[in-house]
């Protein structure tokens, strides 16, 4: 069994991903199955093999100990990891070959506090690997893309785990596209366009960072895929067999 944790700021297509995933897995004869991690949703594009909302209310919480919206996530958000066990029977129960797990949409809840990386690094499976998900729409301009490559990065320190980065909704930007797939390729062609930012202090703040992620080995190059035409799934596909098995084609 093998596991994949889909994370990535709020809006940037985790669900849909995971539902995509479920379904590139089912169509190559694999038994995955969803993880649903997100107290908070109230809806998803797939149906939840296993979920939490099963075992942690979040309007039991609120009516229980008197807390807003954004309490009852914090403490459902810890909660996740007091369940780990009933959940991880579940998917025992279940004999998959993959869990492609979603995670919650504030990613600051999940990978953030101490519940998430103790839910990844306890949750039992033959090997893990994490996707990072960046949201096209957020990082067309090269000083957004240098914020959320430190995200990506920081996610990655969090949870310990290999990760890869993709970029969603490519179909969206397509003109752009070229330009970020070479952001994450080539720290120089990313300094060339901070270069050309307007906004000199944050310009050089932000060569600053991407120069130390990049000796650092954390600016890794972007995957483009689209959850809707399905572009770039076979180099998803690719990247997660050689992670979690060695690359070793398991359909």
């Amino acid at each position: 069994m093998y596991t994949i944790f889909v994370t990535g700021t709020a809006g940037s297509g985790k669900s849909l991903l995971t539902s995509r995933l479920l379904q590139w897995y089912k169509d190559n004869q694999l038994f995955p199955i969803s993880l649903n991690l997100d107290p908070g949703v109230t809806n998803l594009p797939y149906e939840a093999d296993v979920d939490v909302r099963e075992y942690i209310d979040i309007n039991t919480l609120m009516d229980n100990y008197a807390l807003g919206p954004n309490g009852s996530l914090i403490m459902a958000s810890d909660m996740i990891a007091t369940r780990l066990d009933e959940i991880q029977n579940e998917v025992f129960t279940l004999k998959p070959d993959y869990v492609i797990v979603d995670t919650p949409g504030q990613i600051e809840l999940f990978a953030f506090r101490p519940s998430g990386p103790y839910f990844v690094s306890n949750f039992q499976s033959d090997n893990k690997a994490t996707i990072f998900v960046f949201d096209s729409m957020l990082v067309s301009s090269p000083i957004n893309y240098v914020s959320i490559a430190l995200l990506a990065a920081s996610v990655k320190l969090r949870l310990k785990t290999s990760q890869i980065n993709i970029l969603t909704k490519s179909d969206l930007i397509v003109e752009k596209l070229r330009d970020i797939l070479e952001w994450s390729d080539s720290y120089h062609a990313l300094e060339f366009a901070l270069n050309d930012q307007k906004e000199t202090e944050y310009s050089l703040l932000s060569k600053d960072l991407a120069r130390s992620m990049s000796k650092g080995g954390f600016m890794q190059n972007l995957i483009a895929v689209s959850s809707i035409t399905m572009s770039g799934m076979i180099n998803l596909a690719a990247s997660l067999s050689r992670i979690l098995h060695q690359g070793e084609s398991r359909y």
